[in-house]
């Protein structure tokens, strides 16, 4: 075996959480190895289908934004989710959401007008991970070693080590490196090296799924296309994903409770009762993707050097497509933390703030799609014999079924509590003022600036983002300029803290906005805000980077 160079952080897993971390900390100065057991081309598995707005105002800040976007369906394919009798009978409710090509004109809708620039984009893992492939590999601080695994890790204080194994050629080799991240997934190794274990509800429900190749399916629907189409009958209850606006569906066959595994039910008979198409109806299967829904978190994130995010650390049912995107914002969380460490500028008690910020959001949100969850498979469980007659009482309980279908799913599909609304309330390094957070659910919130919530986005005067105004660390708005910020600006430069001031003309923002300064952390969420500034500005520096208890 043989001992390789040092590198400052190595992540294992190069999946969509993986590769955005390492794409974020190369662009905060950080050189990264990224290990991933797959080859360089070949595909995921066609699992996330939405990219959330906050996954999108990262990938904005990143530079890939524009590319994800242009990606996934045709640009006039419909994001609508329809809910019909079979994916070719008849429609009961439609939640309509813009196609990629109107997504910033449409106002009129309940995915539409977000606080944000960047709206929620509809696109299959299949297309979204090879653009973050290739921007990664990009990227000269960032080394991408395909078809190898990870066959043992080993935890230290200031540092850990990684077993490499060459899956071609077999050889081994070992990598030493200041911090290691594992993003392998629900079966990760890394969790299991730092003695995490996963608690909750290990199965919620049963998902039979399988990616199927169907040109002539289409055409058949009675109703427009939508990305997203789910079956309501007494037979069969499933979801028929558009992947490519073309030919190639993923088709999501909900078990009932009396089916105890995948096998126990006829696969081509659910697809074909699904769809609403007879044996004479070709398609071929390309792979099957059967699921369990869960709701799993972790006891704990991190041990020492070594972290775990994304479904390493939680596994939960993927409603409202949350489940990549959770892990993005755990990347993100935990990016701008290593790189302040290892920039110079913050002690290594910043990492600290990692787990007490994440794992409560992780299982407050966990919690609201296991809520959501339940209400569903409720609603499967009720659906009326007459749903598909063609007389007044089918009529009336089409009516009734997409009524409720419609109430209960459109809190998933236009999420903006789960997006904007989470807050960090027991954060060593945020400065609290004593004012409440408030409350949110999956689908609303209320902007705020009270420390540890989202900084709430604004169109400055010029038409620009304010997220493209900020600076890459830390950014202090400033609402009135006769507000002299000199002191703590002096504290950053003693401490080595990137600050920019960015100065913002009150009327902006000023339902948004109750104070005269913000300060804004490198993640935008709400370090401290103020009038004036504190007495010691020192300590508010230190305070913000982890250098007090």
């Amino acid at each position: 075996m043989i001992e390789m160079t040092e590198s400052e952080v190595l992540i294992v897993g190069a999946g969509p959480v993986g590769l955005t971390l390492a794409i974020d900390l190369a662009w905060r100065g950080i050189d990264v190895t990224l290990v991933e057991k797959r080859g360089r081309a070949v595909p995921p598995e066609p699992k996330c289908n939405h990219v959330a707005a906050r996954t999108m105002e990262i990938f904005r800040r990143l530079r890939v934004a524009d590319k994800v976007r242009k990606a996934g369906l045709p640009a006039d394919y419909p994001h609508d989710i329809s809910y019909r009798t079979t994916f070719t009978g008849q429609e009961l409710t439609r939640i309509q959401i813009p196609c990629r090509r109107d997504r910033f004109t449409t106002k009129d809708g309940p995915d539409c007008d977000w606080p944000t620039p960047e709206p929620p984009h509809r696109i299959n893992q299949i297309f979204l991970e090879p653009i973050l492939f290739d921007h990664a590999a990009a990227q000269p601080r960032i080394e991408i070693i395909n078809r190898t695994s990870v066959d043992e890790v080993v935890v230290e204080d200031g540092s850990a080590s990684a077993v490499l194994r060459d899956l071609d050629t077999g050889a081994s080799r070992r990598l030493s490196c200041r911090y290691l991240i594992g993003c392998d997934g629900a079966r990760s190794i890394v969790r299991k090296a730092i003695g995490a274990e996963l608690s909750g509800d290990a199965v919620v429900q049963r998902v039979q799924s399988t990616f199927i190749r169907a040109p002539g399916l289409i055409d058949l629907q009675c109703h427009e296309r939508a990305w997203g189409t789910g079956v309501i009958n007494p037979r069969r209850a499933g979801m028929v994903y558009a992947i490519d606006g073309r030919e190639r569906w993923l088709v999501h066959n909900y078990l009932r409770p009396d089916e105890p595994d995948f096998d126990s039910v006829d696969r081509d008979a659910c697809i074909r009762t699904i769809l609403g198409v007879g044996a004479d109806f070709h398609y071929d299967i390309i792979s099957r993707e059967d699921w369990y829904g869960r709701r799993l978190i972790a006891n704990k994130f991190r041990d020492r050097s070594v972290f775990i995010a994304g479904d390493a650390a939680h596994i939960w049912v993927p409603y409202a497509g949350y489940g990549m995107n959770a892990g993005i914002v755990d990347a993100m969380n935990l990016s701008w933390l290593i790189a302040a460490h290892l920039n110079g500028w913050a002690p290594p008690t910043i990492l600290d703030a990692y787990e007490a910020e994440r794992w409560p959001i992780t299982s407050q949100v966990s919690r609201f799609a296991m809520s959501h969850a339940e209400s569903e498979i409720r609603r499967r469980g009720a659906i009326p014999d007459e749903i598909e007659d063609a007389g007044a009482r089918g009529e009336v309980a089409r009516a009734e079924v997409g009524r409720l279908t419609y109430q209960i799913n459109v809190q998933q599909y236009a999420c903006a509590g789960l997006n904007f609304g989470s807050y960090y309330d027991r954060s060593p390094i945020i400065v609290y003022d004593g004012a409440k957070h408030p409350a949110y659910t999956m689908s609303s919130y209320t902007p705020s600036t009270v420390p540890g919530c989202r900084t709430p986005h604004f169109w400055c005067e010029d038409g620009s983002s304010l997220y493209d105004a900020m600076g890459s660390e830390f950014t202090l708005l400033r609402f009135d300029r006769a507000v002299d910020v000199v002191p703590l600006e002096a504290a950053a430069r003693i401490r080595g803290v990137p600050l920019k001031v960015l100065d913002i003309k009150r009327a902006t923002p000023a339902n948004l906005y109750e104070t005269a300064l913000l300060l804004s952390r490198p993640d935008q969420h709400v370090a401290w805000r103020g009038d004036r500034l504190p007495p010691d500005s020192l300590a508010l520096v230190d305070r913000v980077r982890g250098a007090t208890a």
